[in-house]
């Protein structure tokens, strides 16, 4: 071996002992691998294949997969502002460029010195205190002129993030409205002995007396999920708690893992208790990896407590334990069954379903994926009984419901209320007074008019994975719009071709139609589109990824109709313009370099 293969062989032996040497851990391997090297290489990559007796094919097509791994160099410093539409709304481009320019940098090209590059990512979960941005994926909220200047000295001086000053890194919770989870005294244990006192059958008669769904979306019976998997042929169960919170305008389970995260791992372990799992699983995005390591102190103290491990509480046969893996950048290991892929240390591809995961999941054994703040509430149903749960909020929704309230508000942050609360209250509390539209559910959920402000927040009405991102009246809904249709484009995973091709299309329609080369044809094909992409994606971010943008057409038509000025078909593309790139390389400007006027492909 060379010096150079030494010296990454040597660093990558302890990480790929520390993991146990199993393939499954791959993506944890190689985010350790690449914290310790920068980027990972060729070299390292094989040097990977070769120690866990895998295909380096394996490797790369993980690396290629997750945004936050490299395979060329990012340089020392690797910092990426959030792209996301509310940090926008609060300055983010100019900020950016303002550090390009003092960087004297291109974006996303590494500095001749090899010591910086600066990008974009979709979105950090730091809505309510942007404009942020990551610096080796650690976030700096609350971005001014001024920080960022502070920020660029600091790298040119190759300053360790350590000696950064630690303000810089402080992420609050900013707990706005509190109610029977953030308002409510919590004692260690609590939850978990009133489950014991119960036993796992009673126990999994009071989750289906408490009606309690799933907060992540979907809205699940968490009861109808668990039984499934109790029930289901397996050697093994799992508990996967799903910390991959990459929806933008969500904040809410980086909250819960920050300040609650006892209720989440309590409600995993009588999740395992119900079920008969042993081992649970949080899957913690990578833009929330400053919360890893309190997180494991905390797991740590569980178990120093019994409340974790073997004879959980002193109960013989009540074990339980759990690990967390980080997440490395994309959107779609959202998805429960991309999330798992991702658990196993391949691609976060969905998966075909059926089977689902509580007959099939992690390692082909039964498993449940139940959201944070879903896991917090089986604390709730344990300590105060199920009908007591389900006396709260609706007759279809039980108990309350987080919201992430972010945008033109002059409160933005957490907002706990039974479920049934008018969109109108949230607004009022958050002093949103001049909201045009609040888009609920994120880039993939619903856009409502002042109009609809009276309905209710309720599975039977307007159901919310829990984010309102408020759009004040000066704000062009379009930019919204189009901030959507590029999110969509980029975390498209690729593996179906509705959603690869057809969010790309759709990107390219809204920057004609910004360009001011839209007519009402372009109109009619994005709602063509959103008709094809909807009914025929493999999975839910497919299915969705068009909502947002169809909601703005159908109930903001002006936004578009002040855009569409041209009235025939032009066409999208400059031959002409797309050969600049050639001409730059041959040196050449002339004349007859140039297509003839009015060329178009």
């Amino acid at each position: 071996m060379t010096e150079t293969s030494e010296t990454t062989d040597s660093i990558l032996a302890p990480i790929i002992a520390h993991y146990g040497g199993d393939p499954g851990n791959l993506l944890q391997i190689l985010r350790d691998a690449q914290e310790a090297l920068d980027w990972l290489s060729p070299e390292t990559q094989g040097a990977v294949a070769r120690r866990l007796d895998i295909p380096v094919t394996r490797v790369a097509a993980v690396v290629r997969f997750y945004t936050h791994l490299y395979d060329t160099p990012r340089g020392k410093y690797r910092v990426l502002f959030s792209h996301n539409i509310t940090d926008r709304m609060a300055g983010s481009p100019a900020l950016m460029a303002h550090m390009l320019k003092r960087l004297k940098l291109k974006r996303g090209v590494v500095s001749d010195d090899g010591l910086v590059s600066v990008g974009k990512t979709s979105c950090t979960g730091m809505c309510d205190q942007g404009p942020a941005l990551l610096v080796n994926n650690r976030a700096i909220t609350r971005l001014t002129p001024r920080r960022i200047d502070e920020i660029c000295d600091l790298i040119r001086a190759r300053a360790p993030l350590a000696n950064w000053p630690a303000h810089y890194f402080r992420v609050e919770d900013n707990i706005e409205r509190a109610d029977m989870l953030l308002g409510s005294a919590y004692a260690p244990g609590e939850a978990l002995r009133a489950a014991i006192a119960c036993g796992p059958t009673g126990m999994m008669a009071e989750m289906r007396k408490s009606n309690l769904r799933g907060r992540g979306g979907a809205g699940f019976t968490t009861a109808v999920k668990w039984e499934a998997c109790r029930d289901a042929k397996g050697d093994e169960r799992y508990i996967v708690c799903n910390a991959d919170e990459g929806e933008p305008g969500t904040f809410k389970d980086r909250v819960l893992m920050q300040s609650f995260s006892e209720r989440v791992f309590e409600g995993m372990a009588i999740a395992g208790y119900v079920t008969g799992a042993r081992k649970g699983f949080v899957y913690l995005r990578g833009e929330y990896s400053y919360l890893r390591a309190p997180l494991e102190a905390k797991l740590s103290e569980m178990r120093r407590n019994r409340l974790l491990g073997m004879s959980i509480c002193g109960v013989p046969g009540f074990d339980f334990d759990i690990v967390i893996h980080m997440g490395a950048g994309a959107y779609v290991c959202g998805e429960e069954t991309a999330l798992i892929e991702s658990l196993e240390g391949k691609p976060g591809l969905p998966r075909i379903r059926p089977p689902f995961p509580v007959i099939c999941g992690y390692n082909n054994q039964p498993t449940v994926v139940n959201n944070v703040e879903t896991l917090c509430k089986v604390t709730e149903v344990a300590i105060h009984g199920g009908l007591a749960y389900a006396g709260t909020g609706t007759r279809q929704s039980a108990g309350t419901k987080i919201i992430s309230v972010s945008g033109d508000v002059e409160r933005p942050g957490l907002y706990e209320y039974p479920f049934g609360v008018r969109v109108s209250q949230v607004l009022d509390d958050a002093g949103a007074y001049d909201a045009v539209a609040v888009q609920i559910s994120g880039a993939a959920g619903q856009c409502l008019t002042p109009q609809e402000f009276g309905r209710r927040i309720a599975f039977e009405d307007v159901p919310t994975s829990g984010s309102f991102m408020v759009f004040g009246n000066t704000r062009d809904l379009f930019e919204a719009a189009l901030n959507y249709s590029h999110f969509f484009e980029h975390e498209s995973c690729g593996f179906c071709t509705p959603c690869r091709v057809g969010t790309a299309l759709v990107a390219r329609i809204m920057e004609k139609i910004h360009s001011g080369h839209g007519a009402r044809y372009e109109f009619n094909e994005l709602t063509r589109l959103h008709q094809l992409i909807s009914t025929s994606s493999h999975c839910g971010l497919g299915a969705t990824a068009t909502n947002a943008l169809q909601d703005i057409m159908t109930k903001f038509p002006t936004v578009f109709d002040r855009r569409l000025i041209k009235r025939d078909f032009e066409p999208g593309f400059d031959l002409d313009a797309a050969l600049a790139r050639a001409r730059e390389v041959s040196n050449r400007d002339d004349a007859n370099a140039h297509l003839a006027e009015g060329v178009d492909a």
